[in-house]
């Protein structure tokens, strides 16, 4: 098993800007030490081609995957009923999985952030991305009922003390800019004693 220096455990609700903040530290703390991975993107892929549905088309922000969200919902849900593992397990042996930072972009339950505190212990801290229900909206959320109030959206709201939460009003925000920041060193604190460590092996 492939044991990273650190581990970003990332959750919010839909329209909070997650990918936004993974893609900025990403720039920032390099793309040649820092993987992004998405739990939905094996999920996505595996249920388009049970579905015959375009994989791309359910990756990007679009209509096209609105119109699945609700049962692509309830088939990962049974899938991770069966083994909370699974997804975890797929990204974290694929591509990106030799850096050094991994970034799990869209933890949804508890038995996500489970899985990665326990087996990867001392090497995670879990990151929540806010933003105010008015930059939501604009950003394009509309209540969608049996996709908001899912455990999909709301399982994490509760139940776990993030170690870091990032509120995301927009790339114009000092505090943004400021708590970004702050992330960014504490990550590269990680990877220098991670680093010295090794040397004195």
């Amino acid at each position: 098993m492939t044991v990273p220096s650190v581990i970003l455990v990332f959750s919010g609700k839909r329209k909070s800007g997650k990918d936004f903040i993974t893609d900025l530290l990403q720039d920032r703390i390099g793309k040649d030490k820092c993987a992004i991975m998405r739990l939905s993107a094996p999920l996505k892929k595996q249920y388009a081609i049970d579905h015959g549905l375009d994989y791309e088309r359910l990756l990007d922000a679009s209509d096209y995957k609105e119109r699945f969200r609700g049962d692509m919902i309830k088939w990962g849900e049974d899938k991770r009923t069966a083994d909370p593992g699974f997804f975890a397990r797929i990204i974290t042996s694929g591509p990106g999985s030799e850096k050094s930072v991994w970034m799990i972009s869209d933890a949804r339950r508890h038995t996500d952030v489970a899985y990665f505190l326990d087996n990867y212990p001392g090497k995670v801290m879990t990151v929540r991305v806010k933003a105010d229900e008015n930059i939501r909206v604009k950003r394009g959320w509309v209540f969608t009922p049996g996709v908001d109030d899912a455990e999909s959206e709301c399982g994490l709201d509760t139940g776990v003390n993030f170690d870091v939460v990032i509120t995301n009003n927009g790339s114009g925000d000092a505090s943004l800019d400021t708590s970004v920041g702050n992330l960014v060193q504490q990550v590269l604190g990680w990877l220098s004693r991670d680093l010295t460590a090794q040397q004195q092996m």
